[in-house]
């Protein structure tokens, strides 16, 4: 298939899931802008979608399902969730929500957190994709990272070019903007991102909301906002050249030089090493051992992105 397809026609979406089932990336329209979809459940496919934007940071995607009904296999839904979700879903509210342990969706697509965001869109080409693809698709919005989001298919062939394989074309987005971000993780409910459903509807439903900009600073308001943060318990030193006695090291490239090693990439591919990368932590952070050793990796494009995840997981802890 020559680079970004643009695939308009009915019967293209049973190739678009295909090529997303392959690990491929494909452009899909929703109701609030054009997503860059990929197989949530395939690091390599999530790391991909960070590369193809040069997404600056792991910042948590959301992942798209076809049906309600499907997110209690992902996450915990408590009973607020549960209510938004028969209420608004389908449609442009994203839920963020505990993982549950068996959460098939890539860690890579949480940032590493005990969190997933969840959407069920409600564009009939987007259900129809998702229904086709059979897992869920993380999608952010298809353009390169810090541009205006895109709501055609135009926009996103402009944005994107030969960067993913497939543009699956559904006319114009109704809503233009994206989806009201609602985490229900914890206690309160907090209102990550503005969106078409208000924050008063929302509450009318479920009851207070507390907006991300009201919270305590020393609580982080979204994903990746503490200096500290994707720690494990072991201490971690970073652009090791080898392991110290009693460290496990996390290897990158084909010179890594200790007893326990743990690869991020043995042929030194940032996208594979960005896959591999939180769950190469929480293995590495075993009882018995003294620390954590990272070799270094090229602080460029998608290493910028591991880099900037491995300090803060290295930064002292408060």
């Amino acid at each position: 298939m020559p680079a970004t397809a643009l695939l308009d026609r009915p019967d293209d979406i049973a190739e678009a899931a295909r090529l997303l089932r392959q690990g491929e990336l494909v452009a899909f329209p929703t109701e609030t802008v054009y997503g860059l979809g990929g197989d949530a459940t395939n690091g390599r496919a999530v790391a991909a979608i960070f590369a193809a934007k040069g997404r600056p940071r792991f910042n948590p995607l959301i992942s798209h399902l076809a049906a309600a009904g499907a997110a209690g296999d992902f996450a915990e839904l408590d009973t607020r969730a549960r209510y938004l979700a028969e209420r608004f879903w389908p449609g442009p509210l994203t839920l963020v929500l505990r993982r549950r342990r068996d959460c098939a969706i890539a860690l890579l697509a949480s940032a590493g957190l005990d969190t997933v965001a969840l959407r069920v869109p409600a564009h009939p080409v987007a259900q129809a994709l998702l229904a086709a693809a059979g897992r869920p698709i993380a999608a952010p919005s298809a353009n390169r990272s810090g541009r205006v989001s895109p709501t055609t298919a135009a926009h996103v062939r402009d944005e994107l070019g030969d960067r993913i394989a497939a543009i699956l074309d559904g006319g114009a987005c109704r809503v233009g903007i994206e989806s009201t971000v609602l985490d229900l993780s914890g206690e309160r409910a907090v209102l990550l991102r503005p969106g078409s459903i208000a924050i008063e509807t929302l509450a009318e439903a479920i009851g207070p909301i507390i907006p991300a900009s009201a919270i305590d600073a020393a609580t982080p308001q979204g994903p990746g906002m503490l200096a500290s943060h994707y720690a494990p318990a072991l201490p971690l030193r970073l652009d090791a050249a080898a392991a110290l006695p009693g460290e496990i090291i996390l290897a990158f490239g084909d010179a890594a030089i200790g007893k326990e090693i743990i690869w991020l990439s043995r042929s030194g591919n940032l996208e594979e090493a960005a896959a591999n990368l939180f769950a190469a932590l929480r293995d590495a952070d075993r009882p018995g051992l003294a620390g954590i050793a990272v070799m270094p990796i090229p602080d460029a494009g998608l290493g910028a992105a591991i880099n900037d995840r491995l300090r803060r997981a290295a930064a002292p802890r408060g």
